[in-house]
């Protein structure tokens, strides 16, 4: 798989805390160029105020370009002026390492624990270590290492150690906040809109379907205004137990029930190959999806040129 990448491959995809300013996005993705390291995709969201980057290589080469984003993104992202729906703690809020090929989950731990290391050695950003690569069982969840987001957690920190960052501080950054690192399986990020304005319909059918109600093992689902449209905004982090074809029926049988029914919807980032579900119900309502640069593995092998910092 891939030519020219030999040996293990790693994916990465940081989350940044910024959708708006194209330049700023623009400027943090190309500082993040490193040599052997392919760009596989980069978007931005507006009303989440959110960016997402998906690079791929050998694993040491992706973890410098991975810290390089971190630090850009803390030189031009001020939390204290920064608002969006999404949750997050950081101007590079969350970095998780994937296994690609030829690599284990848990070798992507250490990358994560490596990576910790040098953010808060070299931009004084305190981590937290979250899923695979978490130090202390209570902080495996993302949302539970992210409660109260920025705004509370810098004052919590201070006040109670067990929320203290796991490398640095105790105090967060003043302007960039705190990173989330971690190593985890592949996950999709799924995104359905509603014909509604209607939010409590959109919270109502994602209480139900999120795993930690109750609902469907593998699935975070929160509901929020985009767009000007209800959406239902989803992490499907265990596509072998439940495939996004499952968690699209329940969506169905769930809206029927508050006589509402999904217009369409978006993949965040890339698909992996085993999430590919071509010609499903749920794959038709994806607006103009292009399964050879949408599929991570076929992304590989055709990435996208760096973007100039402009």
């Amino acid at each position: 798989m891939s030519e020219g990448i030999h040996g293990p491959i790693v994916a990465c995809v940081p989350n940044f805390s910024e959708g708006v300013d194209e330049a700023c996005v623009r400027a943090i993705v190309s500082a993040m160029r490193v040599e052997g390291v392919r760009l596989l995709d980069w978007s931005m969201d507006s009303d989440h105020n959110r960016s997402v980057v998906t690079i791929a290589g050998a694993p040491a080469l992706v973890l410098e370009s991975a810290i390089r984003g971190v630090g850009k993104a803390s030189e031009l992202i001020d939390l204290t002026r920064q608002t969006g729906v999404h949750p997050r703690i950081g101007a590079a809020d969350v970095i998780p390492f994937v296994p690609v090929s030829k690599v284990s989950l848990d070798q992507c731990a250490l990358l994560a624990r490596q990576a910790g290391a040098e953010i808060w050695r070299r931009f004084g950003i305190p981590v937290y270590f979250y899923e695979a690569a978490a130090a202390r069982p209570d902080r495996a969840n993302l949302e539970d290492v992210r409660r109260g987001q920025f705004e509370k957690l810098r004052e919590i920190a201070r006040r109670e150690t067990s929320r203290r960052p796991d490398i640095g501080g105790p105090a967060l950054h003043a302007t960039a906040g705190a990173c989330a690192v971690g190593a985890r399986k592949f996950l999709v990020a799924y995104n359905i809109y509603f014909d509604s304005t209607d939010v409590s319909l959109v919270r109502a059918i994602a209480k139900e379907l999120r795993a930690s109600s109750g609902g469907l093992h593998g699935v975070k689902a929160l509901g929020v205004l985009a767009h000007g449209r209800a959406q239902l905004t989803m992490n499907v982090t265990d596509l072998k137990t439940t495939p996004v074809s499952k968690v699209y029926a329940q969506v169905c049988r769930l809206a029927a029930k508050h006589k509402a029914d999904p217009v369409e919807a978006e993949i965040i980032g890339l698909l992996p190959q085993i999430a590919y579900e071509q010609d499903s119900e749920w794959m038709r309502l994806l607006d103009g999806f292009d399964p050879e640069t949408k599929v991570l593995e076929r992304r590989l092998d055709a990435p996208l040129a760096w973007p100039e910092d402009q």
